[in-house]
């Protein structure tokens, strides 16, 4: 195992910037995700760990080396691609061994390699079908233990993931989690799926123009959101946000007070327009004039939307449009006055020109 340290990276191809300076370390052992939009730059970053791109500044080092401009084959890496990769022509066990065989590894090592993650995939039967005889689960757990049977420093995987239904994506999540806490093995992941990115990752690095939002565990990006586009990006639904005017040590928006507690007043300073945050499940959804608070905020049930164990709830009300999700079924109709209530702690509080976070 090795830790993995990538100081100040910047990547341009002429006048356009693609990456902006990242700096990111991870320990031994740990996996890291890499998550943001399409064109925020986390597969651009990725080339360049795995050797298959140069950063125009920086360095990357893997444990005490510095692999910046290593080539790829002497970096002690192994990848797992979107589009799997594999040889055609090959069997499973002849994909699984073929990168051993180019390292001359002998046949008696690469034999029980073959055994050892063939085993731990639980591809066993598979070991003499062709790549075409294969479903898209099967294809990425072979890839997986092309992957696993090199040992390598460093597991990279380029959205693995992507191509699959939404049943398998479930399980090869959990079987790559469950081989990650077996081999412990350094992992960087990159995917635009915020649902992998709080499932896997010990780390996430929130990226967005090139640039890295956020960097922290999936508890600080998920409660202490560092930027307006963390905060919406990671959560589904969104979190609520609202613009708000200060006035002193408290916050109004459209002639209503909105609810803060001391440290959110303090952490106010000189800010003039505040955004008002608020996750979906933080709010209360009742029947109108079934909570009597001073934090009720009245509304008009627009939408429901049931997932089955939760239902997300759309309320028009004086400040928007708000989603409150909410367990089971909703007793309100469509139509109906409803009220929302939400306590001053779960409140996340913005700059509204600069969009960091104030609290």
């Amino acid at each position: 195992m090795s830790a993995l340290t990538i100081q100040d990276v910047r990547k341009s191809y002429g006048a356009v910037d693609i990456l902006k300076g990242i700096n990111i370390h991870i320990e031994a052992g740990e996996f890291l995700i890499l998550v943001g939009p399409s064109g925020c730059g986390k597969s651009t970053l990725l080339s360049m760990i795995a050797g298959l791109d140069v950063p125009t500044s920086g360095a990357i080092r893997l444990g005490e080396r510095d692999i910046t401009h290593l080539p790829s084959k002497d970096r002690d890496i192994a990848m797992v691609f979107q589009s799997y990769a594999l040889y055609p022509n090959m069997n499973v066990a002849q994909n699984i061994a073929f990168a051993l065989e180019m390292r001359k590894v002998p046949k008696p090592q690469r034999d029980a390699a073959v055994q050892r993650v063939s085993e731990m995939l639980q591809i066993g039967h598979l070991l003499d079908r062709k790549p075409g005889q294969l479903s898209g689960g099967q294809r990425q757990r072979v890839a997986m233990g092309r992957a696993l049977a090199r040992d390598p420093k460093l597991f990279l995987f380029d959205e693995p993931l992507s191509n699959l239904d939404a049943k398998l994506r479930v399980e090869m999540r959990a079987e790559i989690k469950r081989l990650h806490q077996r081999t412990q093995t350094t992992t960087v992941y990159v995917t635009h799926d915020q649902v992998e990115a709080m499932t896997l990752g010990d780390r996430i690095a929130v990226m967005k123009d090139g640039q890295v939002q956020q960097f922290g565990t999936p508890d600080d990006i998920y409660s202490r959101p560092a930027t307006r586009f963390v905060a919406e990006f990671i959560g589904s639904p969104a979190m609520n946000l609202v613009t708000a005017q200060r006035q002193g040590q408290a916050l109004s928006a459209h002639g209503l007070a909105l609810p803060l507690n001391g440290f959110q007043q303090a952490a106010l300073g000189q800010a003039g327009e505040v955004l008002y945050g608020i996750r979906p499940e933080h709010l209360q959804l009742s029947a109108a004039g079934a909570v009597d608070t001073a934090g009720s905020l009245p509304g008009t049930l627009a939408m429901l939307e049931p997932t089955g164990p939760e239902t997300y709830a759309l309320v028009d009300t004086p400040l928007g449009t708000l989603t409150a999700r909410v367990p089971g079924t909703v007793a309100q109709k469509v139509g109906e006055a409803v009220s929302l209530a939400w306590a001053a702690d779960a409140a996340h509080l913005f700059d509204a020109k600069m969009e960091q976070r104030l609290a």
